[in-house]
Formats: C-alpha cells, structure tokens, sequence
C-alpha cells in the first residue's frame, strides 16, 4: 500500500472511530494511532477520557504490533485502567497494510466506573433476605393451569395464544378432567395465559 493509500486509511478510520465515540459516549474513548510513527502515534482522540494528547507515543501495546505482523489483530475485552486509577474494559483492533505490516490500530477504552457502582447498587437492591418468609400472589393452582396450557401447546407444536377454537375446547376439556377447572379464578387465569376473553373461555368450557 502505498503511503497515500495508508493516509486515506487512516483517514477512514479517524471516521470510523467518530463515529464508534459517538454512539457510545460519554463511556466510551476511541483512539486511532498512527504506528508508522512510534514516537507521535495518537493521532486522534475522540471522548477524550484518559486525559491523554494528539501526538503522544505509542503505548506498550503499539510497539508491540509494530514489532511483530504476528502480534494478534483483536484484544477484546481485556482490564486496564486510566492515570487517575479508573478502571477501563480495553479493546485493539490492529490495522494491517498490503504487505501485512501494522500501520495502524483502533482502540476502545470503556470507563467502567459508573457500570461497577450500577453494579454494586442493583446486587443490593435484588438480594434477598435468606430466611424471607413464603408469600404467593397468585391464585393457588394457577402455576398449575399455565403450566398444564403450555405442554398442551408444546403437544401441537404451537404456543397458548396461537391455538385454534377447536384446540382450545380440547383444551378446556383436559382442564376439565383434572379438575384444574375448580381452581379459584381459573377462568381468568385461562383466558389471560390464552389471550382472550373469559366469555370466550366460558365458551369453549360449555361445548
């Protein structure tokens, strides 16, 4: 490739990474870096967030790269952090020429602060106290009349809502049979869990 047609890449790929800031911001910092030159490697910054400069060297990683066409071409998802000690989920894309030499890499460095404190914040709002007492909000059995409706549907190769009149009257029957009928409020839990009217249910019952 020639020098020419690595500028015009990375001029593509300064869009690329704009655009990735863009979407992902304020998370997320993108960085493209130059590696034909080591000692002023970053040549764009978009969310800024390390606090680092256009200009600045390559950092271990882009030396790395620089020194072997072998190094691998995507690190996914590996910890790092900024100055400042903020923790940061990293990914580098490395970007090849014709001859199979890293002239440039894409990289990604995510600010997992705010995530990890979301983190912490809703594993303590959803733990639960180990000795709670048993409550059920539901009519007794009603467990029972989904459950008996979805292995009916999963028989047909079909699901609850999408049985036919005629399906479903074999279906009332078979709840019927079991006495999953006498459940208290069964007819609303039926036409909830089959989408349709409890006349309808009553319908279906009677004939």
């Amino acid at each position: 490739m020639s020098t020419s047609g690595e500028d015009l890449l990375l001029t593509q790929l300064d869009a690329i990474a704009k655009g990735v800031s863009e979407t992902f911001a304020p998370f997320c910092e993108v960085v493209v870096h130059d590696l034909k030159n080591p000692q002023h490697a970053i040549l764009s910054i978009h969310n800024n967030l390390s606090g680092r400069d256009v200009g600045a060297p390559a950092t271990e990683l882009g030396l790395a790269r620089i020194a072997s066409p072998d190094f691998p071409n995507i690190l996914a998802n590996y910890a790092n952090q900024f100055a400042d000690g903020r923790p940061v989920k990293s990914t580098s894309v490395g970007i090849k020429n014709a001859q199979g030499e890293y002239v440039a890499a894409l990289c990604l460095n995510v600010d997992m602060t705010l995530f990890r404190g979301m983190q912490h914040a809703l594993a303590q709002f959803t733990q639960l106290a180990a000795d709670a007492v048993t409550e059920h909000l539901e009519p007794n059995g009603a467990a029972a009349i989904r459950l008996h409706i979805d292995h009916f549907a999963a028989r047909l190769a079909t699901t609850p809502r999408a049985l036919k009149a005629q399906e479903r009257k074999l279906l009332l029957q078979e709840l019927k049979d079991s006495g999953l009928l006498d459940v208290k409020r069964a007819m609303e839990t039926i036409a909830q869990h089959l989408g349709v009217s409890r006349a309808s249910v009553y319908l279906y019952a009677k004939e």
